[in-house]
């Protein structure tokens, strides 16, 4: 299994040491996930702690251009209240670190019409480095949201009908 399938790993302080500290769950259903790519995550110290800890929120965050470079926009990581006295924007932009090629494909998907990068979760890999998995995606019209609902709801019936049967 890897690290972003896992649960993640606990210690006994609380914090985070591997595996995903917040996920973007609407994202799936809101958008198409057409490609994903995984970005390095600029943080301060306080961020990082507070990351670990597994309270942040990605509901309404989106990653974009600014100068240039690929920012992650509206990411709520709040304050960590271990007794440092330094101070970050909760909301602000975030930097993003990506290869050259997926930076000019990332933007290239943003320049096209109908589609956005939304990041799906941040995550901590085996060496304990902060990562955001982002997707490019399109977003998807009501009875496009419906018919995800139905087929789910029918895999969903499908398993428990193939678990009974079998059982």
């Amino acid at each position: 299994m890897t690290a972003k399938t896992e649960a993640p790993a606990k210690s006994k302080s609380g914090y985070i040491s591997h595996g995903i500290a917040a996920q973007n769950r609407k994202a799936r259903f809101d958008y198409k996930i057409l490609s994903t790519v995984e970005a390095g995550l600029v943080l301060k110290g306080v961020e990082v702690k507070s990351l670990r800890l597994g309270r942040a929120t990605l509901s309404e965050a989106w990653a974009g251009e600014r100068d240039g470079e690929l920012y992650l926009f509206n990411a709520y990581i709040p304050e960590y209240q271990g007794g440092v006295l330094s101070r970050f924007d909760v909301r602000g932009p975030r930097k993003l670190l990506v290869k050259a090629k997926e930076r000019n494909e990332l933007f290239g998907a943003i320049a096209r019409e109908g589609a956005t990068v939304v990041p799906l979760d941040i995550h901590f890999n085996p060496r304990g480095l902060a990562k955001v998995t982002l997707g490019i995606a399109e977003g998807r019209q009501k009875h496009d949201k419906r018919q995800a609902i139905a087929a789910r709801d029918w895999q969903r019936d499908k398993a428990r009908l193939l678990r009974n049967r079998g059982g």
